[in-house]
């Protein structure tokens, strides 16, 4: 039987899709997952505002290599703007800086969104943790610091409206990395010449990973034992199943894992690629040269 000091000194490795609360930062969600888990190494792939809830995909030990994939995917929310009025945050969180009637129908707003779907440049918000300078942009807001940002291209692949009354409009919005929800709010506020701020934020969805999959950190400390609650994690080439497979002879699995390029032998493809040895040891990820090779890009046996 292992005992606890054992389980303590196990590697953990692997992704949770977690469905974060409200009121804590990522940092702090993540926090609580180690700790759960007794993991040492954990990162996630990309932050939730504290306001927000939902996915929040966190990666640990040696998956958190694969973190960055994960910042690229697009991403799905769920959110409640609230018209009329403007905080300094862009969301709750912020102190109203202006009200204004509104006085506005859902055809007119319907006319705004057109604007915001599609490619479209966007300037991020000054509370964010894009950095100047190597500083955050939103230690410098606290400081009344109001800094120009360059804008950014993104992409709204779809934005579609659920609701408006009382002033409050809900939206679904399947958009590219770097697209910021609270700069849709504002943004759509000054077209309307209301102001808004977003109420309610859920992301539902990061790329193929739904949060109905996800599990919460209460059910994950409702799991009896460290054991058991590392069953909750994926591993890491499952985590990227939507890649190419290719297996590789296991004459050249080492070469492959000592970062040597090897021979491809099936149809060359685009992209990283998941590298597995014959025997079905999952060893990397790997992409083709373009000359008949398998080049080593990310190591995992």
């Amino acid at each position: 039987m292992i005992n606890r000091s054992d389980i303590e000194h196990i590697p953990v490795n692997g992704l949770l899709l977690l469905d974060k609360p409200g009121g804590l930062s990522s940092n702090q969600a993540l926090g609580c997952a180690k700790r759960l888990l007794q993991a040492k190494k954990g990162g996630h792939t990309g932050a939730l505002d504290p306001i927000a809830t939902g996915l929040l995909p966190l990666c640990f030990g040696n998956t958190t290599r694969i973190a960055g994939i994960f910042l690229d995917f697009d991403k799905t929310y769920e959110v409640t703007i609230h018209l009329g009025e403007t905080t300094d945050t862009g969301d709750t969180e912020g102190e109203v800086v202006s009200r204004s009637p509104v006085n506005i129908s859902i055809t007119s707003i319907e006319q705004a969104l057109d604007q915001f779907r599609g490619k479209l440049q966007q300037v991020p918000p000054m509370y964010s943790a894009i950095k100047k300078g190597g500083v955050p942009l939103y230690k410098l807001a606290r400081k009344n610091q109001l800094i120009e940002r360059e804008p950014r291209e993104v992409i709204v692949h779809n934005l579609e409206v659920h609701d408006y009354s009382e002033n409050n409009l809900s939206l679904t919005v399947k958009c590219s990395k770097g697209f910021y929800i609270r700069s849709l709010a504002m943004d759509l506020g000054e077209v309307l010449r209301c102001g808004g701020h977003v109420q309610v934020l859920r992301r539902v969805e990061v790329g193929r990973y739904s949060v109905h999959d996800a599990i919460t950190l209460q059910e994950l400390e409702a799991i009896p034992g460290h054991e058991e609650r590392r069953n909750q994690l994926m591993q890491t080439d499952h985590a990227l199943n939507h890649l190419v497979k290719f297996e590789i002879p296991e004459e050249k699995a080492l070469s492959f894992c000592q970062g040597q390029t090897v021979p491809l032998t099936a149809p060359r493809w685009d992209g990283l690629g998941l590298i597995y040895s014959a025997d079905g040891t999952f060893l990397g990820l790997g992409e083709c040269d373009g000359v008949g090779s398998i080049c080593p890009k990310k190591v995992f046996a």
